[in-house]
């Protein structure tokens, strides 16, 4: 077996560990369109015939907005302490397409950490029975894994392998198996196996929400002294549902993001926010605050910002960031929630001396 995913020393001295971010959620990519170069599926492996180990099979669609259109972003988690799986296991490949990617003299990852490159090592394990090692990083002997006997053509199932965001993370080694066969209509007894728990993590990084941009009066030039109103139209931020599908082992999960405050940070300690947490709660209807009417000038607002000092030819910078609450539910019944996620914006906001202003 060829080891060919960086040396042993750099993988005891990795200390990475996955966090919530647009990086990692690139890096996994959105389902799986990738082909053999025979034009056949064939699970992961791309279309230079090789297989990826960080290319997951898993579909995500969009059944209740949030599927990037328009002007939106990924969420940031509130809860630091925080991490998406780091890796699991899922099918690849048929008896069948596993032959004639081999056939084909294909080359890749057959583990996380294990790449294979030439027909003779992928024959010698999967078609010949000759036992080959996984990589149990956390153990002082790799356990063994015994081969199969002409890829077992005939036999209902799919081989499994490992597929981790950041191959390079540490805890990506915790799947340490190489590709590995289970029966149709099972999912293998591993702590790794997918669960739909791990379909809603994974779909975390892939929800997407609206700008932030807040309306303001007076707009971008606030007065000293007199509030400064913030509000959102209604309909502006509604729930965000997005599913995530693992094909051939009926595991699915639907994680929803559901607003439920604006905080609002003038960008400087000479201000005033109302309420005072900064804090603005969402209505019923999805509007933020209230719009600023005629004759409200000096009235409080339930939703805004009151300067004190002026700018001084450097803009404040007001920023709005929503908090959305994050639950999910799955196959099975499953259910359950996850941490916040917020999603901000700025906006420059010059601050004049005047006193009186007609509004």
């Amino acid at each position: 077996m060829t080891r060919c995913k960086g040396a042993l020393a750099t993988i005891v001295g990795t200390a990475l560990t996955v966090a919530l971010s647009t990086t990692s959620a690139h890096a996994v990519g959105v389902g799986n369109d990738k082909k053999p170069s025979t034009g056949d599926p064939a699970g992961n492996a791309g279309s230079d015939g090789t297989l990826s180990a960080s290319v997951s099979n898993i579909q995500v669609s969009y059944p209740g907005g949030g599927d990037g259109g328009g002007k939106k972003g990924n969420l940031g988690t509130v809860d630091s302490n925080w991490e998406p799986p780091a890796c699991w296991y899922e099918p690849a490949m048929t008896s069948e397409q596993l032959k004639k990617f081999v056939d084909t003299d294909g080359g890749g990852d057959v583990g996380i950490h294990h790449s294979w490159w030439g027909k003779g090592l992928w024959t010698d394990h999967y078609r010949d029975g000759k036992p080959a090692e996984n990589f149990d990083l956390h153990s002082p002997k790799n356990s063994v894994s015994e081969g199969y006997k002409n890829y077992n053509l005939g036999k209902k199932g799919y081989f499994w392998r490992g597929v981790a965001p950041d191959p390079d993370a540490s805890d990506s080694w915790d799947c340490g198996r190489i590709m590995f066969w289970v029966d149709a209509g099972e999912v293998p007894d591993d702590p790794n196996a997918p669960t739909p728990q791990t379909l809603a993590e994974y779909s975390y990084d892939k929800v997407k929400v609206p700008d932030t941009k807040v309306e303001l009066k007076p707009q971008a030039k606030s007065t000293v002294n007199l509030p400064t109103w913030v509000w959102l139209d209604k309909g502006t931020f509604q729930d965000v549902k997005v599913r995530a599908e693992l094909p051939n082992t009926g595991l699915w999960a639907e994680t929803t993001a559901k607003p439920v405050a604006l905080h609002l940070e003038p960008g400087t300690e000479d201000a005033e926010t109302f309420p005072a947490s900064g804090d603005c709660q969402i209505n019923d209807d999805g509007s933020i605050g209230t719009p600023y009417t005629k004759g409200n000038a000096e009235k409080t607002p339930p939703c805004g910002v009151r300067y004190l000092r002026a700018t001084n030819g450097t803009p404040y910078r007001l920023s709005a960031s929503v908090t959305w609450q994050i639950s999910w539910e799955g196959s099975g019944g499953a259910n359950g929630d996850l941490p916040d996620g917020t999603f901000e914006t700025t906006q420059d906001m010059d601050v004049q001396e005047i006193q009186s202003v007609n509004r």
